[in-house]
């Protein structure tokens, strides 16, 4: 029993609260953007060498903000393996790089033409399109050094199975084919399994990266991989899905970026071919997808249940 000292000691020590998902989310985020900063040459250790414009609408692009959420998700699936934030960061990083790279390409006039991205004027209209070019192929060619480099992780087998699936995630049968896809003179006529293929190109390539790439660093079992790919592939769908939503009816305060592009540029969504209100059922049902591939790990998957509830439930 204890003793009279010690209950009045112990009644004056705090419980430390819980950190709530957000709190986790913009922790995760706070620690990405500083690990960013220092690979894109302020803070040493960086492989990037400063080059004037270049440099500066490279760390424009991928320092200016967002939710960190490909980087969370890897993080996070790592960390069901007991794999460690830093040991897990700079693949998290190299991930965040292409998906900025890829922001930066589709605001392109050629490509989805757009003035803002995350409620600032977008790379080409803040330095031009030339600049823009070249700091989106930059920033996806250091993902790469980032995750060749022997800091990344120790493991050589790793860090080459790491650039792979990246490579394979973000190219020509993955992201890129998603996006020539969606630029097509074809994408009116796609049926609903074809727009969820584009998309599952375009928008889910990265997540399921980030999901599975936390597998590899954590050297799990093909079960435990294969239950991963399965949440990342709804949870890919279901993100897309939500976004097409607030396209649709978001507000562009909020979003910090245009809404209601998808309808006037004749996009193929699956809001514009089942409705809203289908559209929103067929959320629902990714959700619980999603909720279900995880079930094996149990309680350890907690973050990850809650972070595809709050991909699927967002308002910006």
């Amino acid at each position: 029993m204890l003793s009279n000292d010690l209950r009045q000691r112990a009644a004056l020590i705090r419980p430390i609260p819980k950190m709530t998902f957000h709190e986790q989310l913009e922790r995760a985020a706070g620690l990405v953007e500083t690990r960013l900063d220092a690979l894109l040459g302020n803070g040493g250790g960086a492989p990037v060498a400063k080059s004037g414009t270049l440099a500066e609408a490279m760390r424009y692009a991928v320092l200016g903000g967002g939710k960190r959420l490909r980087p969370f998700l890897l993080m996070q699936s790592a960390n069901l393996f007991g794999v460690a934030e830093q040991a897990s960061l700079d693949a998290a990083c190299a991930l965040e790089c292409v998906h900025c790279y890829s922001l930066v390409h589709d605001d392109l006039p050629a490509m989805d033409d757009d003035d803002l991205r995350r409620g600032r004027p977008t790379v080409h209209k803040a330095y031009d399109e030339a600049t823009a070019i070249l700091a989106g192929d930059a920033l996806l060619t250091v993902a790469f050094e980032i995750l060749g480099a022997a800091s990344s992780n120790p493991d050589p087998t790793i860090r080459a199975e790491l650039v792979l699936g990246l490579a394979k995630a973000a190219g020509w049968q993955g992201m890129v084919l998603g996006q020539a896809l969606d630029l097509s003179d074809e994408r009116a006529g796609l049926s609903v399994a074809g727009v969820a293929r584009m998309q599952a190109l375009k928008t889910g390539a990265l997540f399921r990266f980030a999901c599975e790439a936390g597998a590899v660093l954590g050297r799990a079992i093909s079960p435990d991989r294969a239950a991963l790919i399965s949440y990342a592939k709804a949870f890919g769908q279901a993100f897309q899905l939500a976004d097409d939503l607030l396209d649709a009816e978001g507000d562009a305060s909020a979003l910090g970026k245009a809404v209601g592009k998808d309808a006037a540029r004749g996009k193929a969504t699956l809001i514009a071919l089942l409705g809203p209100e289908q559209a929103r059922e067929r959320l629902r049902v990714l959700l619980q997808q999603a909720e279900a591939a995880l079930a094996p790990f149990g309680a350890q998957a907690e973050l990850l249940v809650e972070t595809v509830r709050f991909a699927a439930s967002r308002t910006h």
